[in-house]
């Protein structure tokens, strides 16, 4: 089966001949899919067939809850805890997993929910939720009468709580699919009455705003589907199930093609070890499609299960050193990748009569420092790139200091331009994360804690550029607010090795274990 490419960007996400594979068949209507990123299988849904299933390479599908409640839509928190969206009992669950089940939401202004349909978890562990009347209709759910007059999108904070509204209450017919921007700035909502999807801001509160149609007239008289299921990948182009299978858009709102599959696609998630596998719960089946691009990343992602109960009494342990060397968690640990933009440290960027690009390769810091984050990832350590960036003018940048001074005086660090890109061989990745700043620290400012706390991570590998400003700063920052500071200094540059020695041997002596790449890497096993 061919796949459809309408804009050549398409085809930087998919082979458009990328093979259709059948990964089981025989339901009544497959939905929710989720992939579980420790223990590699797949759970999806059947709502007419109120069961839920799972599927892996070595055992093939097999049943794991009936009665399912008619579950629809599933995700992973964090903790790897299952939230799931019931239609039977118009509430959205988390399931722990030593089987406590608990409700995170049934009503909201004391009337019960119409039926959960869909549910995606902010960095900050805020879950975001649909809430159409499918699950009140026969087959997919319980026909019952409404209660609510509308059908909206809630938001529960990460502590819990009741609900929040969080659109106008008819402003839907149908809110169906919903994720999340790559940086979280954005939340997708579709519709499938209306066959659109709108667009959101999201607010420092977690509040929605600004609300516009993204993209509108998904629909046909030729094939069946509308848009349902909807996930963003890496680089923020939206995928949602419409007719034929799955039309995929970039940020801007442009068709780039569309993915071809047997049956009505429902919804899709990525999965695989790599997250280069894209899974489709497509009406009776269930469908397999190798893809080039991987996902947005989210929370649960890290895969940090939980392994037993939280006493909240014993305090972390700090790197381990035995022997002469370190022993690390990669559970534990996130590496930051900070300022290795071309302005900083390449012949040709806005610094470069600083003696930055010399140092830089003396230090052969872009080597060891990807050499270092693939070993990281390969491990599970979570990859954080820190780049300063300012708009053209550079609004609100203060010239308190010549650092930021000499940024604005030579227009350096300016979005979209070559100088804010990160260096070549330094790109984000599938599953990595991106933090922007206007100051030294990577902390001031940013949503740097948010993810570390989301992600469970309090030991923090600190890479960059420039050794003696933002990599100290960040260190001195992080070692205040208590998380377990490592610096390997050849993954480090600055000016001159003298500024660079200066800040290493005594400064940061105090605030951080200073060490090498390769042994970071013998530390993380």
């Amino acid at each position: 089966m061919t796949h459809v490419t309408l804009r050549p960007e398409f085809e930087i996400l998919i082979d458009p001949y990328a093979p259709v594979g059948q990964v089981g068949t025989g339901f009544d209507f497959t939905e929710g899919p989720i992939w579980h990123p420790v223990h590699h299988y797949l759970l999806f849904s059947d709502m007419p067939g109120d069961v839920r299933r799972r599927w892996d390479a070595k055992r093939g599908v097999v049943e794991v809850k009936r009665p399912s409640n008619k579950c629809n839509g599933m995700t992973y928190d964090a903790e790897l805890n299952l939230i799931v969206c019931e239609h039977a009992t118009s509430s959205l669950i988390r399931e722990r997993p030593d089987g406590r089940r608990e409700v995170i939401a049934s009503h909201f202004e004391n009337q019960e929910l119409n039926s959960p349909n869909d549910v995606c978890v902010h960095s900050n562990g805020a879950i975001y939720f649909s809430d159409p009347w499918y699950g009140r209709m026969p087959v997919y759910g319980v026909e019952r009468p409404r209660q609510l007059g509308f059908q909206g999108v809630y938001r529960v904070p990460s502590g819990g709580g009741p609900p929040k509204l969080v659109v106008d209450r008819h402003l839907f017919d149908q809110p169906n699919g919903l994720c999340f921007s790559p940086d979280e700035r954005l939340l997708y909502v579709n519709d499938t009455t209306q066959a659109l999807i709108r667009v959101f801001d999201v607010e420092a509160d977690g509040s929605l705003s600004n609300a516009r149609v993204f993209a509108s007239g998904i629909r046909s008289e030729l094939e069946p589907g509308l848009p349902d299921g909807m996930k963003c990948d890496q680089r923020g182009d939206v995928w949602v199930t419409a007719p034929g299978g799955v039309w995929v858009y970039s940020p801007a709102g442009e068709l780039l093609g569309k993915v071809r599959v047997p049956e009505l696609v429902a919804n899709l998630a990525w999965g695989g070890a790599d997250f280069r596998t894209l899974y489709l719960t497509a009406t009776h089946s269930v469908y397999a499609i190798p893809v080039k691009a991987g996902p947005r990343h989210e929370p649960y992602m890290s895969g940090r299960a939980s392994t037993g109960p939280e006493t909240g009494s014993t305090p972390p342990a700090a790197p381990q050193l035995a022997g002469g060397d370190m022993q690390l968690d990669p559970r534990r640990c996130a590496m930051i990748i900070q300022d290795l933009q071309n302005d900083v440290i390449m012949e040709g960027g806005a610094f470069a009569d600083s003696g930055s690009p010399a140092h830089a390769r003396q230090q052969r810091v872009v080597d060891n420092v990807r050499r270092l984050a693939e070993a990281a990832r390969a491990r599970g350590v979570i990859i954080i790139h820190v780049w300063f960036i300012v708009e053209p003018g550079a609004p609100g940048v203060t010239l308190n200091a010549p650092l930021f001074e000499g940024l604005v005086d030579s227009n350096a660090m300016v979005r979209g331009s070559w100088g804010a890109a990160p260096v070549s061989g330094l790109e984000p990745r599938a599953g990595d994360f991106i933090v922007e700043k206007m100051r030294m620290s990577a902390w001031e400012g940013t949503r740097l804690e948010t993810i570390l706390k989301a992600t469970g991570r309090d030991m923090i590998i600190n890479t960059g550029a420039w050794t003696n400003m933002s990599i100290e700063h960040t260190a001195r920052t992080g070692a205040d607010k208590g998380y377990f500071m490592i610096v390997p200094e050849d993954c480090c540059s600055t000016m001159n090795a003298d500024w660079h020695n200066a800040s290493i041997n005594f400064a940061m002596q105090n605030v951080a274990v200073v060490t090498n790449a390769d042994a970071v890497i013998r530390g993380l096993g």
